[in-house]
């Protein structure tokens, strides 16, 4: 079939090296490429009912975006009519039969550790491709295919370069896993006190114990010790650290990962982290260690961490041994786990279990009104789609189906139950769902944030404040979002009190916040049979109490006008409609938070009371009010999510209060820095003066040299200030602000101060008691710490049975036994409450 805008087509260039090519899936949907409902395993072919489709995905040859064509959502021809591109390229996908599993002679590759890099089979060995350009022009329902032959020279150019591009998918995927290890001044400034040469490999054993695996070389004299017994049965007693607190030798290299490029595993006591060694080849010559004739036998650190957090799995099975049942349908799908991405699914599976979020990104008339109407040239960059084609993946059911036998029974795969020399009889077990890839979603959620950008095991409670603010700031962009805000659900009030203990006067301050951080106190009963310590049982309600128990700290009193001890309580000024408890659950080791595994006994029928004696309600009669002046004015709002984190680590408030305000307000690793370059500063734990230029916004005072930035674009002193008061002191996001009120003079950010006593602001949430709350989700972390192990979500949900608990980890989606269920709830992380 003929087409007259060969030519046209011709003209368009392939795409550029950094630029994102969405060839994997439609980036509103999670349809994706392939053509072939079934694949082969181990000569079985298998059904996999996911996200697969016949038609493949349309990929534009002018921005690369993808587009899917089923009839119903349509993305690729609505893709064509919002931009003019005309011209698209379709792509299908085959799998190829897999290859019979070969054990590697010469094992894993030298590799030089310099990055950690998680590398997966390649593409063009798993799948075979199907290519067509489309002309739109000619058909603008489906697009008219175009014959190879009828194609150019330069047409063939440009689909060599988008199937030869990396995906966008991958890109990010790679970026992500990519992480830097550097050199530190204790690697560049390194000397050695040489003692001999070392024993060769397999007879170098531990100085202190036995042990020949596992063995970390000290750089400076040479000595040999185990490192720590590692997750995943990795034996160790310790004794290189035991060396370390001995002699003060910083820096140690791990035996079994030299390389003969002159890689290694090379850890600093004193950084207490991972570093390169520009030097290592000729520090290892000085103990007689040729590092060109040695080869790589062991893990490396990293790469153990990343085995674990991967590998880590919560039982799938009853008390009595039993298979739990795989579920399926709608609210039912999996994630599938992108490399330590469990924080983000667990946080995920449970947002979209609430009403608020279902009725705001799942409505299907809304779903492709806004797929026409989206203003961002790509979907890809824009949060609202991303939202959407989230809810649409989790909500919808389209993609929560089990994978078959070809012809054979649902549910139920074939077990190689063998060595590896021969398929046995099959066996049923219980199938999985392959669950959606939420890459794209990752991608630009974590898109600049330090760590959320990376593929390394993050804290839910820090991901979920995230992608609330992500939220909330994406509809102040777009206004016409902010009147649909399913985070307000989240969203109460704390009273903060302070009353002086000389003249009695009080101050009350009210904060608004998302999450009940609560301190889980920990008392030690014993150890088990390996040594681990046991903790007693805490109930919930006592961690509540804690929180807003009356405690003493040290105040200037502007009153008085001495130093004295005040009184600060807190309590609610207000209760949200969604109730989140953070269970801070930490002990600070080498000022590093360490998990700790502590018992929290919930309500009967999980159920939390709030009655008169857990609410504020501000300044009382007979009570006299602090004076606001510049002796000490009331302290601004701080950033709950960075007070929490830094309070985790055992800082003391007052600390992490000046820390956040010499930082911006906004950042926790920033006032973390801070902390450690102020810790001697004389006046370190000194009450805190604020002026009363500072009482008057939303924020702190803004910093003068962002002020003056801002100035020097244009912006007036005012507008500055308030911009910057209005995002926490972030200037990236104060210049989108100020674009985004053009009409705002900022001269109306000291109006706070003189608002009248009769006409309060309105505090979110509802302020009527008794109030009574259930749990509907709790999300558990099995692990020594936030930053490794596994994250899981137990969701309740509404069946023709009552209520059932669900557990989803990962892509896999169980019906929860009760015992395993009162079991986990009791070592949650994060509990959501919901008002009834």
């Amino acid at each position: 079939m003929s087409c007259p805008h060969t030519d046209k087509i011709a003209d368009l260039q392939p795409p550029r090296l950094s630029q994102s090519v969405h060839r994997e899936e439609c980036t509103q949907c999670f349809d994706n490429q392939a053509c072939n409902p079934f694949r082969t395993i181990l000569g079985v072919q298998y059904l996999i009912q996911t996200q697969d489709g016949p038609d493949g995905i349309d990929v534009c040859l002018t921005c690369f975006n993808g587009g899917c064509l089923d009839t119903l959502r349509h993305h690729a021809r609505t893709h064509v009519q919002k931009s003019g591109h005309r011209y698209t390229l379709n792509i299908k996908r085959r799998p190829k039969p897999a290859p019979s599993p070969q054990r590697s002679e010469e094992g894993e590759p030298p590799a030089k550790m310099t990055k950690l890099a998680i590398t997966e089979e390649r593409e063009e060995d798993k799948y075979e491709w199907i290519s067509t350009v489309k002309c739109w022009n000619c058909d603008p329902e489906r697009g008219q295919e175009i014959p190879a032959a009828l194609t150019n020279s330069k047409v063939k150019a440009l689909v060599d370069g988008v199937m030869q591009s990396m995906s966008s998918a991958r890109q990010s995927e790679v970026k992500a896993w990519e992480e830097e290890i550097t050199a530190c001044e204790h690697t560049l400034t390194l000397e050695q006190f040489v003692s001999g040469p070392i024993a060769a490999s397999g007879l170098a054993h531990c100085n202190s114990c036995d042990l020949k695996d596992n063995l970390w070389l000290c750089l400076t004299c040479g000595s040999l010790g185990c490192g720590r017994q590692q997750w995943g049965g990795i034996e160790g007693n310790g004794h290189g650290l035991a060396h370390f607190e001995a002699s003060g030798h910083p820096v140690s290299v791990k035996l079994g990962t030299i390389t003969p490029e002159g890689g290694a595993d090379v850890y600093c006591y004193i950084c207490n982290d991972s570093k390169q060694d520009p030097d290592l080849a000729t520090h290892l010559a000085s103990f007689g260690i040729n590092v060109q004739a040695l080869k790589k036998t062991e893990k490396s650190m990293t790469e153990l961490n990343i085995e674990q957090n991967l590998k880590y799995d919560f039982s799938l099975t009853d008390e009595e041994g039993k298979a739990l049942q795989p579920v399926f349908g709608a609210g039912l799908t999996g994630l599938s786990n992108l490399g330590n991405s469990c924080y983000m699914a667990s946080v995920l599976q449970t947002v979209f279990s609430l009403p608020s979020f279902q009725a705001r990104y799942n409505d299907s008339n809304q779903v492709d009104r806004h797929a026409e109407t989206c203003t961002v040239p790509l979907p890809a960059d824009c949060v609202e789609c991303q939202m959407r084609k989230v809810a649409d993946g989790l909500l919808s059911g389209r993609y929560s189906h089990p994978a078959r036998p070809a012809g054979g029974p649902t549910g139920f795969t074939t077990s190689d139950t063998s060595t590896g020399e021969g398929l046995q009889h099959p066996s049923p077990t219980p199938v999985f769902q392959a669950g959606v890839k939420p890459t794209s979603f990752k991608a630009l959620i974590g898109k600049g944030h330090e760590e959320f950008a990376t593929m390394r095991q993050q804290d839910a409670e820090e991901f979920f404040t995230h992608l609330i603010t992500v939220l909330r700031r994406d509809g102040q962009k777009y206004k016409e979002r902010s009147e649909q805000d399913p985070t307000t659900v989240f969203t109460f009030a704390s009273e903060q009190r302070l009353q002086c203990t000389s003249c009695d006067r009080v101050r009350y301050r009210t904060d608004v916040t998302d999450v009940v951080s609560v301190a889980v106190p920990a008392r030690e009963k014993g150890k088990d049979a390996e040594g681990k310590t046991l903790y007693e049982g805490v109930q919930l309600t006592e961690c509540m109490d804690h929180m807003l128990e009356p405690e003493g700290l040290e105040y200037a009193c502007p009153a008085c006008q001495k130093n004295i001890n005040a009184i600060k309580q807190s309590k609610f000024a207000s209760l949200p409609e969604v109730l989140v408890v953070h269970a801070k659950k930490f002990q600070l080791v080498n000022w590093v938070p360490a998990k700790l595994d502590i018992p929290v006994e919930l309500p009967e029928n999980d159920e939390l009371l709030f009655t008169e004696r857990h609410m504020g309600r501000g300044v009382q009669p007979g009570e006299s009010e602090l004076p606001n002046d510049a002796a000490g004015g009331s302290l601004p709002q701080f950033n709950e999510a960075a007070m929490a984190q830094l309070e985790g680590m055992g800082f003391p408030t007052v600390r992490c209060q000046k820390a956040l305000l010499a930082t911006g307000n906004s950042d926790a690793e920033a006032a973390m820095e801070w902390l450690f370059a102020h810790m001697d500063d004389p006046d370190i734990d000194s009450p805190i003066q604020i002026s009363a230029a500072a009482t008057g916004g939303t924020g702190p005072e803004p910093n003068p040299e962002q002020v003056a930035m801002l100035a020097d674009m244009g912006f007036s002193s005012a507008q500055a200030r308030k911009a910057l008061r209005e995002t926490g002191g972030n200037a990236e996001r104060a210049v989108e602000w100020l674009f985004n009120h053009p009409d705002d003079t900022g001269e109306e950010s000291s109006a706070p101060a003189s608002q009248s006593p009769s006409g309060p602001a309105q505090l979110p949430g509802a302020k009527d008691v008794p109030a009574r709350y259930k749990l509907i989700a709790f999300i558990s972390h099995k692990g020594p710490s936030v930053h490794s192990g596994h994250y899981v979500a137990h969701i309740r949900k509404k069946t023709d049975e009552g209520d059932e608990w669900v557990l989803f980890n990962d892509e896999k989606v169980v019906k929860a036994d009760d015992e395993s269920v009162n079991k986990l709830k009791k070592l949650a992380y994060l509990y959501f409450f919901v008002r009834v």
